[in-house]
């Protein structure tokens, strides 16, 4: 959902915030959310990411927890439909800005791949590791790449 990042952002004193879904359902309740925490400075916009509105660009910093994963899932052409991802991406983020993804579905080393035109790996943040079979890894890949 929406929200979640967007409460702890604007919370944090982030003063120009925005959510985008293209579930107009999902933006409504996260609208309704916003309004009953009173938070102001938080904007949301139905946008597919695939294809986002030219209102939708400019930004320092964008994050993902999950987006990625659902249209890698896509069964109708998902190769293609990273690539777009990866062209919106670049065309909503200033040069310089920030990524941060967090993925279920994704190892580090397949993110790097990935978003390895036009991205630079900033930095790796930390997840909980597991271990299985004499083997250790983690669950989940949460990556900092920065718009070169």
């Amino acid at each position: 959902m929406v929200f979640s990042w967007l409460n702890l952002l604007a919370k944090f004193g982030f003063s120009d915030v925005t959510g985008i879904d293209y579930s107009p359902s999902a933006i409504q309740l996260s609208q309704n959310m916003i309004e009953k925490e009173g938070l102001s400075n938080i904007k949301l916009k139905v946008e597919d990411f695939l294809n986002p509105s030219t209102k939708l660009s400019g930004f320092h910093i964008c994050i993902d927890k999950g987006t990625f994963d659902v249209i890698s899932l896509n069964p109708d052409n998902a190769i293609e439909k990273r690539k777009q991802y990866v062209e919106s991406l670049s065309r909503v983020l200033k040069v310089k800005g920030f990524f941060l993804i967090t993925s279920c579905n994704w190892t580090k080393e397949e993110l790097l791949d990935e978003f390895s035109e036009g991205f630079e790996l900033f930095e790796e943040l930390p997840t909980p590791k597991f271990s299985f079979g004499g083997q250790s890894g983690n669950s989940v890949a949460a990556l900092v790449f920065q718009k070169t």
